[in-house]
């Protein structure tokens, strides 16, 4: 599984990307990344199967109604969605994942494997997205402190 630097910066470089577990509850994470990601000058394109837009911008029900010129997906939901919506992703031929820490199952990430994928994983996006910010910026100087970033 890819949680190098590398690997990283490869799928941060081009700044659009879908996020899959995107919520219409401003308080939830999946919404905090989007919006924090969109303040960084990423163009989102959410998915979320229950909401119209966000903050203006189209959801998508699901990753299948994605445009086929999206290559990058962020998987920020509960586990229990996680292994759909990388079966999804295959299907739709995205080969680019990161699924975020803590959405992460064993499921999920033999599936990417299997099917040739080398998913980001055990990380937070917010860390690694510039300029890191807030709590993000202190989990990162702690990691950074402790060799473990």
């Amino acid at each position: 599984m890819k949680a190098n630097r590398e690997a990283i910066a490869d799928f941060l470089s081009i700044n659009r990307l879908a996020v899959a577990g995107v919520s219409r509850n401003e308080k939830k994470f999946g919404r905090v990344a989007f919006n924090e990601l969109r303040k960084k000058g990423f163009d989102v394109l959410p998915i979320n199967p229950n909401a119209e837009n966000l903050d203006g911008v189209t959801c998508y029900k699901d990753v299948i109604s994605l445009p086929s010129d999206i290559d990058r997906l962020l998987i920020i939901t509960p586990k229990k969605e996680t292994e759909n919506i990388v079966k999804q992703a295959i299907d739709k031929g995205i080969k680019k994942i990161w699924i975020q820490q803590m959405s992460d199952t064993k499921e999920s990430l033999e599936l990417a494997q299997s099917n040739g994928l080398d998913p980001i994983q055990g990380q937070c996006i917010l860390m690694w997205v510039q300029p890191v910010q807030g709590f993000h910026h202190f989990h990162r100087s702690l990691k950074k402190l402790f060799r473990r970033l």
